[in-house]
């Protein structure tokens, strides 16, 4: 019998030993404690998971849990705290994890997060939690911080497991009905808290299935796609209604949910789904795609599954990936698990630049993804067929610090070069949805699409709020989340006559 191509009981049986050689955990003191080592995470071997869909981070064992939790010095200021967009009480849960008892560890999470399964994979916790972290500061590094996002998974997950997590309470029934478009993070986290207080909830969905980014954008191997369904039932256990392929601003005007359809309040968390290109020559060519459209044909839709699945995707061989953050990294792994031979990232900064988060980089990295830096394409060649057969590529070097002390590529004259692939992967970002301010007069946006809110998150249409990456801009999970919750307590208020 084979051995899993993994190496999980291997760092188990390291956690277990190293548990046993400390002896009395609660006679540790801090300077013990900050000499711990950070806890790897298991995850399957490269060549392995780069031809299947299975999560490629396998989570921490029980023993390898208990000894991160050790690492926390329980500061009194909680800085890690400070740096979550939710407000997390970190050091209370971590504490609860250290002493074993995981399920007092999950309620302390839930106080303030909806999605802690999520958050726990998907959130850059080194440019928020972690980044605040005593540990991290004493070695001079914020990836030796503790391990918050690991160990919120490592409770979500036995929670999900165990099958016993409890819907939140709901407050008596008010009359009062509640809108929301999309069913993204910023519009889940609102529906709840708007649930919570008593009020009736619906959610609009324009796909087939909600979640929003967390369904379409983030690939299967990263983000099993049965917790984000899981979280969504939690949602409609509590009571809250979600129409899917239901598209406001086009199945039903805005406005008319509100004057006519008996909906008190609205809110609009439709994202920035809208792709952006750089705008060179062939990026219409057969075999240029944006990222969305390509991740969402594999995630949402399955199209890897061609057993299963009716959705075609393009067959390439040699794919390049223009871009740096974590939806670049998203896009070059997927294409490797769909059979490309080679796929290089193209990034016209340095790795130190890049947004992608540390582990993302260290993935594709691992998977074989060839890291094409100070580099960016000037135009897409293609046949007589408008297939692409090559892409055009500059040479940078990094030039003065500006203002913000980053620096500035600036292109090497003379430095053209053809690079051979037949499949272009744009991911350079995302506008915000247009629709809604489009067949929504009544509320205004920025210069950028940006629909304007005040300090109440209340757009320019009264009793119509909004959060999340339409507000922000393209941002993470937990932000999004965090501009869910605020606004759902400033439309609470507004229906409780006290806003």
């Amino acid at each position: 019998m084979n051995e899993p191509a993994d190496n999980r009981n291997e760092l188990d049986a390291a956690a277990r030993a190293e548990l046993a050689a400390l002896g009395d955990l609660s006679a540790l003191k801090p300077a013990q404690r900050a000499k711990i080592a950070q806890r790897p995470m298991p995850s399957q071997d490269p060549k392995a998971r780069i031809r299947n869909m299975r999560e490629v981070a396998l989570g921490y064992t029980e023993p390898m849990a208990r000894l991160e939790a050790q690492r926390c010095l329980q500061c009194p200021t909680k800085p890690c705290t400070a740096g979550c967009p939710v407000s997390i009480d970190i050091p209370r849960f971590i504490q609860a994890i250290a002493e074993g008892d995981d399920r007092r560890a999950i309620g302390v999470i839930k106080e303030a997060s909806l999605l802690p399964s999520v958050c726990g994979r998907v959130c850059p916790q080194e440019r928020q939690c972690m980044k605040g972290c005593t540990v991290g500061k004493i070695n001079k590094d914020v990836q030796k911080s503790v391990a918050i996002g690991r160990l919120e998974r490592y409770v979500a997950d036995l929670e999900r497991e165990r099958g016993d997590a409890a819907p939140p309470a709901v407050a008596p029934a008010t009359g009062k009905r509640v809108a929301v478009v999309g069913a993204g993070p910023a519009s889940l986290a609102f529906a709840c808290d708007v649930r919570r207080a008593g009020h009736d909830v619906t959610i609009f969905e324009a796909l087939h299935k909600g979640g929003g980014v967390l369904s379409y954008g983030i690939p299967e191997f990263r983000l099993p796609k049965a917790i984000v369904q899981r979280e969504i039932e939690g949602l409609q256990a509590m009571g809250v209604e979600v129409r899917t392929d239901f598209i406001v601003g086009r199945s039903r005007p805005l406005a008319k949910l509100l004057s006519e359809d008996g909906y008190d309040a609205a809110f609009v968390g439709s994202g920035a789904g809208l792709p952006r290109f750089m705008g060179i020559p062939g990026e219409n060519l057969i075999g240029v795609f944006s990222a969305n459209e390509y991740l969402t044909r594999s995630n949402l839709m399955k199209a890897f599954d061609e057993e299963h699945a009716d959705t075609p995707f393009y067959h390439a061989k040699k794919v390049a990936v223009l871009g740096g953050g974590n939806v670049a990294m998203d896009a070059a792994r997927t294409a490797l698990r769909l059979g490309a031979e080679k796929v290089m990232l193209v990034y016209r900064r340095t790795e130190a630049e890049m947004p992608a988060r540390v582990e993302e980089v260290a993935h594709a990295k691992e998977e074989g993804v060839e890291f094409r830096l100070l580099c960016n394409p000037t135009r897409i060649l293609g046949d007589e067929n408008d297939v692409v057969t090559g892409m055009e590529v500059l040479r940078y070097e990094l030039g003065e610090p500006d203002a913000s002390g980053r620096r500035s590529p600036v292109p090497v004259a003379g430095s053209e070069h053809v690079v051979d692939v037949d499949c272009v992967i744009v991911a350079i970002g995302n506008a915000s949805n247009p629709l809604i301010p489009q067949t929504t007069s009544e509320i205004e946006v920025d210069r950028k699409g940006h629909i304007v809110v005040d300090a109440n998150h209340e757009t320019t249409m009264r009793n119509v709020f909004a959060g999340g990456d339409i507000v922000l801009g393209a941002a993470t999970v937990i932000l999004a989340m965090g501009e869910g919750r605020a606004a759902a307590r400033a439309c609470n208020a507004r229906l409780a006559g006290t806003l």
